[in-house]
């Protein structure tokens, strides 16, 4: 059946305006943004099969092109559409972390972190540079690859700290493997940059961990 042919309450712009985007189901914001079915089935229908293949809109939204390319229903177009969109909304996090402090609104820069990170394949290490009102000065990747002693300098976390005029810092990092929990290594290298930052007065206010839908907070774990 034709969206069109549904009841109004039913098609999910209609839906989307009379009662607001959360009141749809992942699929049927999926179809917004497919806008069209194929042979078969309609974009609702089509939304459903994907998200039943995929299992999850992560997977789903984490696709290289040539994944996403192969599945049905979609294409490079399409492609570019969802990364211009997830852009957007990386972009949007941000500007509400630069616009308020990260005490006023940690939800945001929690959401900001794991927009960033999560659903990479590999390990990456993070910084927020803060001023002295702990406003998001920048941010920056640093490291690449395994987070362990061997591959986090702290002198160069300093030496980026103090070019930007940090009073403090956010780390955060993720694990592809999706277990968030810090590992040891995770906990001596924190401590480590720590020590490092505290001889130039910089402060570490929390190191995050994104693995997934999860992110762990050494500041609430009482690791800082």
């Amino acid at each position: 059946m034709q969206i069109s042919a549904l009841p109004k309450s039913a098609r999910p712009r209609e839906k989307l305006i009379e009662q607001g985007p959360e009141a749809l189901s992942n699929a049927e914001l999926l179809a917004i943004f497919l806008r069209t079915g194929i042979k078969g089935l309609n974009a609702i229908e089509l939304a459903e099969s994907l998200l039943q293949e995929q299992q999850t809109l992560q997977r789903l939204f984490n696709a290289s092109l040539e994944e996403f390319s192969a599945l049905k229903g979609l294409g490079v177009a399409k492609y570019t559409q969802l990364q211009a969109v997830l852009e957007l909304s990386r972009r949007y996090l941000k500007e509400e972390c630069l616009r308020e402090t990260v005490f006023q609104n940690p939800t945001a820069v929690r959401d900001y972190l794991s927009a960033q990170l999560r659903g990479l394949g590999h390990e990456v290490f993070m910084v927020l540079y803060l001023d002295n009102q702990n406003r998001l000065i920048k941010d920056e990747v640093l490291f690449h690859g395994t987070i362990n002693a061997a591959s986090v300098y702290p002198r160069e976390v300093v030496k980026a700290a103090l070019k930007c005029h940090s009073a403090a810092v956010i780390f955060a990092h993720n694990h592809p493997s999706g277990v968030a929990e810090p590992s040891e290594a995770d906990k001596l290298i924190t401590k480590k940059l720590q020590q490092g930052l505290a001889l130039v007065d910089i402060n570490v206010l929390d190191h995050l961990i994104v693995a997934g839908s999860h992110c762990i907070s050494f500041a609430e774990r009482g690791l800082i």
